[in-house]
């Protein structure tokens, strides 16, 4: 029954049109139902502030005006657009040179390929630590993964998009998303209790423990499900189950460029561990080395790329590497098409606060239903899920709801950490349901790179499997951490005590 549903899915998606009208739909759409909201006066009281927030009619001549005016600002500032294109710049040269797949194919050597699944979803977890670099590079890397292993690369695609995605909410070490959610939720603690603190740490614990079950959850999706459904994968010759061996000069190729990136990653090393690193700022901190990630990402691609290509004879002249990059670029050529009715898609969600009027609207229905206990915190992770369906940015959303649920949910008895961890949750495992996703256009492309006519019903008929396991697993893990009144962080408790 399981399996006709998300067949029936896929046919509902792919009877869909191409992505790029798809978006033009959906903008077309969201001026109409702009236009009629704001005609019937719809609106919210914003939690923080109070100030009535007004559905806006994206037909005035207002937003005419302004989509005009900045339409260039609009494209160019679409978020993953310079992480994308500025990545794929190294990763292009990597690839085309035949870096990629002999690492790949050496890596797959060495590892069993029962543990190819959960090894995927693993790392796509931790990439969070390096912000959304992992939709950039691991998602087509586990597609490629799979493929040299001789198993159909859309698994690894979508194991890997799990991991990065729906598995937000996870790490082994604080992220940079660690900090900032702390920040909304002790503000909005202070209303009632103006001495709380939060630390960044404040789900250190539960966010441990979420690694390795959302890393089972995730295999366990691949190899029982994902895969029998898609079928064994025929775009590949592999010779006993295992991938080519490499050739003598592919062998040599890897040494050197593995000696690259050693002492690229000591010189990297040599500006952020020392006090005055360059990559620090005035006050000690790494956030430089945090920002320049695209950048150095650029450079651990492109050099031993670079590198390979000169030792094995991919690359005998300069212009053949620069023909390399111009050939990254054109293959992003659609991308770069999708990205641009996207970002204006976004950009017109935005400016109608449709978006904000569905999170207080959500949060007002939370407050309704009159739950207590893990029905109460089972609830909010849903309606979280939800309105994360149609606001992207974790922050942004923390923005709104924090000041709403974290002094409800103090005045109930539980405390600020729980309550941000309950939706960090919530904020993880609908990420690969939706196409606001800013990434979601991207990973269409690389789907197209193994099945041409991959289209918006295939990926999400791939994805919604992780999405009910992954949430089921994380919402379970943060029951039975209630249930024992287990601490979610240093000096973290579940329950709340007003001064």
């Amino acid at each position: 029954m399981f399996s006709r549903w998300i067949d029936a899915i896929e046919r509902a998606g792919n009877r869909l049109p191409d992505p790029v009208t798809l978006f033009l739909w959906l903008i077309a759409f969201t001026l109409i139902l702009s236009a009629i909201l704001a005609w019937a006066g719809v609106g919210a009281a914003h939690p923080a502030s109070g100030d009535q927030i007004l559905v806006r009619n994206l037909f005035s001549a207002e937003i005419l005006r302004r989509f005009l005016v900045e339409m260039p600002q609009t494209f160019a500032g679409f978020p993953p657009l310079g992480t994308v294109l500025t990545a794929m710049l190294g990763i292009g040269v990597a690839e085309k040179s035949g870096l990629i797949s002999a690492a790949l194919r050496q890596s797959v050597s060495r590892l069993p390929r029962s543990a190819l699944s959960v090894a995927v979803v693993f790392v796509g977890i931790l990439s969070s630590l390096a912000a959304d670099a992992g939709y950039v590079v691991l998602i087509p890397l586990g597609a490629l993964v799979f493929y040299n292993a001789g198993r159909h690369p859309l698994a690894g695609l979508a194991a890997t998009f799990a991991g990065v995605s729906a598995g937000y909410s996870a790490n082994l070490v604080l992220t940079s998303l660690d900090p900032l959610l702390a920040g909304f939720t002790q503000s909005s603690a202070q209303l009632l209790d103006p001495a709380y603190q939060v630390g960044p740490a404040a789900n250190y614990y539960l966010m441990v423990a979420l690694v390795p079950v959302i890393s089972i959850a995730g295999a366990l999706v691949t190899d029982r499900f994902i895969e029998p459904r898609l079928g064994p994968w025929t775009g590949t010759k592999v010779v006993d189950g295992r991938p080519p061996d490499l050739s003598v000069d592919e062998k040599r190729g890897l040494w050197w460029a593995g000696a690259t990136v050693l002492l690229f990653a000591m010189l990297i090393a040599a500006l952020v561990i020392p006090e005055q690193g360059v990559l620090r700022d005035d006050q000690g901190t790494i956030s430089p080395f945090l920002n320049s990630l695209v950048a150095l990402m650029l450079l651990v691609f492109l050099i031993p790329g670079l590198v390979f290509g000169v030792v094995t004879g991919g690359i005998r002249s300069d212009r053949e590497a620069v023909q390399m990059t111009a050939d990254s670029m054109s293959d992003m050529g659609l991308y770069i098409v999708l990205a641009f009715v996207a970002a204006h898609f976004l950009a017109f969600f935005s400016w109608s606060n449709l978006g904000i009027v569905t999170a207080i609207g959500g949060a007002g229905f939370l407050q309704s239903l009159n739950f207590s206990g893990v029905p109460l915190i089972v609830s909010f992770i849903l309606v979280a899920a939800l309105i994360n369906i149609f606001i992207g940015s974790a922050s942004a959303k923390w923005a709104l709801l924090a000041p709403v649920f974290v002094p409800m949910l103090m005045l109930m008895g539980y405390s600020p950490e729980l309550t941000q961890a309950a939706y960090r949750i919530g904020d993880s495992f609908t990420n690969v349901l939706t196409p606001l996703l800013p990434y979601f256009p991207l990973i269409l492309i690389f789907g197209r790179r193994y099945v041409p006519d991959f289209g918006v019903g295939n990926l999400i008929a791939l994805m919604v499997p992780y999405s009910i396991f992954i949430g089921l697993v994380s919402i379970s893990t943060l029951v039975i951490w209630m249930l024992l009144g287990l601490p979610l962080g240093p000096g973290a408790p579940l329950t709340a005590s007003l001064n």
